[in-house]
Parts: C-alpha cells; sequence; structure tokens
C-alpha cells in the first residue's frame, strides 16, 4: 500500500498539526507559487515555505485539486506555521504537518519516492506469484480452479459465467442484482471487453472471455480493485480464455468420435460401453449425464436404458438402425414410446385410394378374403364360392393391374392396409 500522510510524518518525525493525515500520498511536489492548482493532478503532499502570503482560499483551492496533504516548512521565512492556516487545515480536513529547517524537502521526496518503488515492487512480485499460482490451477484442476485460486487471491468472490449468462463455476458466491443483465450486455456489446459498476455493497468487475464471448468472468471485492489485482483478474481471464478454447476443441473431437462411432452402430457394428440392451432416444440439447449420445443428421441421439425423450422400443448394439426409426415414428407421432404407436398408425393422405385405383370392385374384394386367409388358396375360394383356378385368374389379374408380384409380402402388407 502507498505511504500515508501519518507514516510520513512518524518516520521524518515531522509535527502533525490539523487535517486528516490517514490518505496515501502519490506524490511530493514543492513550490511557492500562489495557485499551484493547475499544475497538479491530485493525490500530492505540497511542500511549500510560504515566501508568498498565502490567499484566504489557498486551503480551499488545494482540497479541490485533491492535494491529500501540506507541508509547511519553517525557519525561513516563518519561525512558526502561520495560524490562520492551522485553523483553515483543520477546517477543511486537509492534512498539515511542519517541516523544520533540519528536514529538507528532498528528504521528503526521497522518502515518498522510496515507498512508491517498494509498493511498485510488492505489486510486482504478488502479481507474478498470483500468475503462477493460477497457471497451476489451471494445469491440475483446469476451469474450476482457476476460479477457486483467483477468488483466494483477490479475497473476494468469483462467478464464471457461461455463453448464456448462467454460472457455471464460483467461488464464495454472492447473489448480485443486475449481474445477469451487465453480463448479457457485455456479450452483445461489440468490441466491449470489460465493464465495472457498484451495487449491493461490492465492487464489480466483469471481463469477456474471448472475442466470441465464450464466457464472462465476474470479480466481487468490498472495495474498488488497485493495479496489481486487475492484473490478476486479467491473467486469470486469460487462462480461463485458452481453457475454454481447449475446451471448445476437445468437446469438439468428442463429438466427431461419437458420430463416427454411431455410423458404426448404424452399420450393424458392435461399438464398446453400451448397455447389453437398451433404448435409442431422440432429444432436445445435448445431454449432461454420462450416457452415449451423437448428433447424426441434425438429432440429438441418446443410447440408454432410460432418458427423457422419444424412444424406441428395446434393441442391442446391432439393432441400433431400427432402433433409430423407431425412435422417429414416436417422435412424428407425438408419442415418448415406439410400443404406444399400437393402433395410432395413420397412412398417408390418398393411400388406399392410390395403391387400388388400378382394381375394380370384383378383385378387391377376391384380394381381401385372399389376404385374409394369408395366400390360402383352397380356404379363400371356398369362402368366396369359386373355384381355385377362378381365384388364381384373379390374383394374376391383380397382379398384371398393379405392375407387382403378390409374392411380395411388403405389397401385400400395403395392400392389406389399402383394403382395411
Amino acid at each position: 500500500m502507498p505511504i500515508t500522510l501519518r507514516e510520513l510524518a512518524v518516520s521524518l518525525r515531522l509535527p502533525v498539526l490539523a487535517g486528516d493525515v490517514s490518505r496515501p500520498v502519490g506524490w511530493v511536489h514543492g513550490t511557492e507559487l500562489a495557485d499551484p492548482t493547475p499544475f497538479l493532478e491530485g493525490g500530492e503532499l505540497l511542500l511549500t515555505t510560504g515566501l508568498r502570503p498565502l490567499s484566504d482560499d489557498y486551503v480551499e483551492r488545494l482540497v479541490d485539486a485533491g492535494v491529500v496533504g501540506l507541508g509547511f516548512g519553517t525557519g525561513l521565512g516563518h519561525d512558526v506555521v502561520p495560524p490562520a492556516l492551522v485553523e483553515a487545515a483543520a477546517a477543511a480536513g486537509l492534512g498539515l504537518v511542519e517541516v523544520p529547517r533540519e528536514v529538507p524537502f528532498i528528504a521528503i521526496s526521497k522518502a515518498v519516492s522510496k515507498a512508491l518503488a517498494a509498493d511498485e515492487y510488492a505489486a510486482l512480485t504478488r502479481t507474478s506469484e498470483a500468475q503462477r499460482a493460477l497457471t497451476r490451477a489451471a494445469v491440475r484442476s483446469g476451469v474450476a480452479g482457476v476460479v477457486r485460486r483467483l477468488g483466494q487471491w483477490i479475497n473476494g468472490w468469483v462467478v464464471l459465467l457461461d455463453a448464456t449468462g448462467q454460472p457455471v463455476h464460483a467461488h464464495n458466491p454472492r447473489t448480485v442484482p443486475g449481474l445477469t443483465a451487465e453480463a448479457a450486455r457485455l456479450r452483445t456489446a461489440g468490441g466491449l471487453a470489460s465493464a465495472a459498476f457498484e451495487t449491493g455493497g461490492w465492487h464489480v468487475f466483469l471481463q469477456a472471455l474471448g472475442s466470441r464471448a465464450r464466457g464472462v468472468l465476474a470479480v466481487g471485492t468490498p472495495g474498488p480493485l488497485d493495479s496489481s489485482d486487475l492484473n490478476i483478474v486479467n491473467a486469470a481471464a486469460s487462462l480461463l480464455t485458452l481453457a475454454l478454447a481447449q475446451n471448445d476443441a476437445v468437446d469438439a473431437a468428442h463429438r466427431e468420435l461419437r458420430t463416427g462411432q454411431f455410423r458404426l452402430l448404424l452399420a450393424g457394428l458392435p461399438v464398446d460401453g453400451l448397455p447389453e440392451r437398451f433404448r435409442v432416444f431422440l432429444v432436445d440439447e445435448p445431454p449432461e449425464q454420462e450416457v452415449f449420445w451423437a448428433e447424426h443428421d441434425g438429432q440429438i441421439v441418446v443410447l440408454a436404458r432410460e432418458f427423457d425423450g422419444f424412444a424406441s422400443s428395446e434393441v442391442d448394439a446391432t439393432e441400433v438402425a431400427r432402433g433409430l426409426r423407431e425412435a422417429r415414428q414416436a417422435c412424428k407421432a407425438g408419442i415418448r414410446r415406439f410400443e404406444d404407436l399400437a393402433g395410432r398408425l395413420e397412412l398417408p393422405d390418398g393411400f388406399a385410394d392410390a395403391l387400388l385405383r388400378p382394381l375394380d370392385e370384383e378383385t378387391r374384394a377376391t384380394l381381401k378374403v385372399w389376404l385374409a386367409h394369408h395366400g390360402a388358396w383352397d380356404p379363400a375360394a371356398t369362402e368366396l364360392g369359386v373355384h381355385r383356378h377362378t381365384l388364381r385368374n384373379r390374383v394374376r389379374k391383380a397382379e398384371q393391374a398393379l405392375g407387382r408380384s403378390l409374392d411380395s409380402p411388403g405389397l401385400r402388407a400395403e395392400l392389406w392396409l389399402a383394403l382395411a
């Protein structure tokens, strides 16, 4: 931490005369100007000997400029600090110290410069140690390890949000109003990489992860992040971006591998790791559970004993193609399990008319009886009251009209459905 005016006064044995001396000193500047404020940035300890008379609003001007303290040198123009200056500093809360002649102004400048250098070195050392710790965490524990280690270093809470704004990893999580909305704005704002705001007593810093906004890192601390903490957060964000990119690559490889395995299953070739009997499920989203799943023709397919989706009947590893067909039929009908399709089959519009159009009424009636007897000639002829040769002639007539052989089980099934 930067040296405060009180610490500086103690180290150099400077009498404290008035005001707040707890503020940190950012720099030291000596001047005898009647109004030095145009040349100040704020945070300075101003040194003067009062060789020129000080105006009544001198202290007020310094306070407005952000000066943290005033060191008044005695032993040259003044033997003691003017009482009016002491009174004004006390009223304004401006830290005022006496600088005796035996303490040169350069000694104060050196003390502050040394403290600032030590502070910067400590911050650099801390940042370097944190980066090494975060890197070790990334190697050992991945994304979750980086989030946890970051929270320990900054002494606050950390939440990693995914691309949809949902928390996926957290350290000391807090419910922060507006966090989700701010993260969404950050993800959608072109070119915007980070944002900071204060809410619920927390100083919140958000950092987008990667140019494609794979996620958002949210950090909350009791006070604003200093430069060291900000460097640590940026280091963690870089590691998380790399880790998420690697995760994307690994996920893509796994998806490709599963797709290849599923193609083998469709070809009737077995794949290790499947249950002996299972169902084929069609689902909307990739599952989070440890089950076999793959993407096929734009659909998510799960192979498991039980799952929530449109399901086939039970199959084994050699019957996956049939299971997929059944799952698709169940999905099309809006039925959760294929077995529940019994009695719900609907033929396409015009199916019966199109198939039976070439057949006259007598031929249709003949085929209905013949098919009901599973193609047995004598029972069908008896029911129709015709000779079996007549029945054969009518069946051949039907084949000629249809242009297909009735020896085909598929044609017999289609005709039966149409006639029914």
